[in-house]
Order: C-alpha cells, then sequence, then structure tokens
C-alpha cells in the first residue's frame, strides 16, 4: 500500500520497440502517468506521443531531464547508454526505472546506485517477471513465506533464448552497444538465479559461440558458490525460443518458465501465454508436481506499479534489496564473459 495516491509521473527517455510495448501495457495503470516521450528525432516523438496518448514531447533526452512536468524515466536505451543516462537523470531529481541489464559492469552498476543515493531517489532495474506475482510465489517456496520451503537450494539451472530474426543492423550484434546473447538474453537467468541465490558466485567458468561482429550468440557457465552451491546457465540468440529453470532444494524441486509477461489463456491479444510453475514437494520421483497458478497479467505493468509504490513509499531497504542483486548480476556478467574470452576460470 502506497502513501501517497499522485500518479508518478514518468517520461520516457528513448522511442525504442521495448518503449512501445511498455507504453502500450503500462498505459492503464493508475499508479503512473506516461507524462512524456523524448526522442532526437522530434517527428518519431510525436508519432509515438499520438499513438499512446502521450501530452508532451521533447525532441532531446536533455530537455525532458531538465523539465519540472517529470518525476522519474523509463529507461530503454541500448546497454551501454544506461549507466550515462541513469547518471544524468539522478543527478536532474528524476528516479529512473531501468531497462536489463542495468550496467555493463560492476563498476557501471555501483556508480549508478551511489548517483541515486546521492541525490536522493530511487533507482530500479526491470526485469519484468520480478514483478509478476508468480515470482513472488516462488520466492516464497524458497523463504519458506507460504508454509513450505522447498529446503535450502543446492542447485539452479535456468536459461533463456530465442532466433535473433533480422540480425542485420539489430543492435545485439553490436558490440559496442552492449550487444550479444549474453547482455541481452544471459542476464535472465542470470537475474533469478541471483535472485534465488541472494549472493555472488566466487567462481565461474564459461565458453560462447561469436559471431563475426564479436558478440556471442550462445553462452554457457556453471557458477561456483562460496558455499558449494551450483548454478548452470544457457543463452542464445540463434536457436528456438526456450525459457525455463530449475531449482533444487534439499528438500523439493521447482520448475518455471518465469515469463515476463503472462495470460489466463493462449488467446491473448499480445500473445501472452499461461505461465508454468510446478512444485514437488518431497525428494523422492513418485512425489507428484503440482501446478502453482498465481495472477497473470503485463510484467512491465507489474513492474512500472512496483517502482512507483516504492517511490511513493521512499521505500528505500527495497532499493537497496534489488541494487545487491542488480549488483551481483553486473559483476557475475563480466565475469561470465572474461571467462569465455579467455578460456579460463575466473574468480570474482
Amino acid at each position: 500500500m502506497t502513501i501517497n495516491h499522485k500518479a508518478l509521473r514518468i517520461g520516457i527517455l528513448g522511442a525504442a520497440n521495448i518503449a512501445r510495448q511498455f507504453a502500450r501495457d503500462v498505459s492503464g495503470s493508475e499508479m503512473v502517468t506516461l507524462a512524456a516521450i523524448a526522442s532526437r528525432d522530434g517527428a518519431k516523438a510525436k508519432e509515438f506521443a499520438g499513438a499512446f496518448g502521450i501530452a508532451q514531447t521533447f525532441a532531446s533526452y536533455e530537455a525532458m531531464l531538465a523539465s519540472a512536468d517529470i518525476d522519474a524515466i523509463y529507461l530503454p536505451l541500448p546497454n551501454s547508454m544506461h549507466a550515462t543516462w541513469a547518471i544524468k537523470a539522478a543527478e536532474h531529481g528524476k528516479h529512473v526505472l531501468c531497462e536489463k541489464p542495468l550496467g555493463m559492469n560492476g563498476t557501471e552498476t555501483a556508480a549508478m546506485f551511489a548517483a541515486a543515493r546521492r541525490h536522493k531517489v530511487f533507482l530500479l532495474e526491470s526485469y519484468p517477471y520480478w514483478f509478476q506475482p508468480q515470482t513472488t510465489a516462488m520466492m516464497s517456496f524458497i523463504d519458506g513465506n507460504g508454509g513450505y520451503e522447498i529446503g535450502p537450494l543446492r542447485l539452479i539451472q535456468a536459461a533463456f533464448g530465442f532466433t535473433l530474426q533480422k540480425p542485420d543492423g539489430n543492435i545485439r550484434m553490436n558490440p559496442d552497444l552492449g550487444g550479444g546473447a549474453l547482455m541481452d538474453a544471459g542476464c535472465y537467468p542470470l537475474s533469478l538465479i541471483s535472485l534465488a541465490m541472494r549472493a555472488a558466485p566466487v567462481r565461474v567458468e564459461a565458453q560462447s559461440i561469436y559471431a563475426p561482429s564479436g558478440v556471442d550468440m550462445s553462452t554457457m557457465a556453471t557458477l561456483h558458490y562460496a558455499d558449494g552451491r551450483r548454478a548452470q546457465l544457457a543463452c542464445a540468440m540463434d536457436g528456438a525460443n526456450f525459457r525455463q529453470a530449475l531449482l533444487v532444494g534439499a528438500r523439493g524441486t521447482l520448475e518455471t518458465e518465469y515469463l515476463n509477461h503472462c495470460s489466463e489463456d493462449v488467446a491473448h491479444p499480445h500473445g501472452y501465454l499461461p505461465s508454468l510453475m510446478r512444485l514437488r514437494r518431497g525428494i523422492a520421483n513418485s512425489v507428484p508436481f503440482e501446478v502453482i497458478t498465481s495472477p497473470s497479467g503485463s510484467g512491465f505493468r507489474f513492474a512500472a506499479d512496483a517502482f512507483a509504490t516504492m517511490v511513493a513509499n521512499r521505500d528505500q531497504a527495497m532499493m537497496d534489496e534489488y541494487a545487491a542483486v542488480s549488483q551481483n548480476i553486473a559483476v557475475t556478467l563480466a565475469a561470465i564473459a572474461q571467462s569465455a574470452r579467455e578460456g579460463t576460470s575466473v574468480a570474482l
């Protein structure tokens, strides 16, 4: 519950395709108002605003950050630009909901959160599935808040990948913009691993297959934790769509697709699908899995509302909790990339 019912006025910093999906799904929220769109192409900003009923447009990012009519920004720019513009937004007193991955490495991510704290604003990395009710249920089975624990985690296997339909000119193929399967897709399974493990690994080992441009088309990694736990990660941009995770505890197992957006059935207008999560309460293979159901919806909407609630409540504890996970993700992504490039085990 919030302590301030005034809708958070969000400006969208850039008119990327993912920003259109965000605007479409968030438009009906009572927690946030999409107040502005900024694009370096003024005509593009006006077209975007007209499509989503946004009242104000800016022909530069700097002009929107300087506006007193904006409380916060949604940042969907290429990965390599996240740190620069998140820090500039903080310096202008704007809260930031930033697309994943937050920073290109641990140094960038730490600087982003330092700027947010210095200027007394809130920064949140937007993995839409993090804010799905299904993920709340998943964490309850890990933490025991739902009345049952799968037991201390022993192993996580998590994966996500897809086929990049039109690679020519796609920013995902540009190493200078933070492209590649690991940064674009691998951050998702790593974000689940980091959220569940609540720690960074102490050592990683990884292998990648690279495109001529230098980005990885697929990566697999093993993560070793100080207490003996293990995690395995796989990601790709050259295979059929796959997204799944297995969490193995001492007393049970959990399987999830951890979808960003989910629906009650397969007839959703945006192609959202039901998201499967199964729980086995026991150690034997004779114990049947039970299907866990949760409320469904757009992860963009859940994330925007959670962000607005955090800002309204000045919930520093929430930001700090997610900041720790985001920092673990950033340093681990960099270590995985280094291990794959050098063909060696990398200590964090």
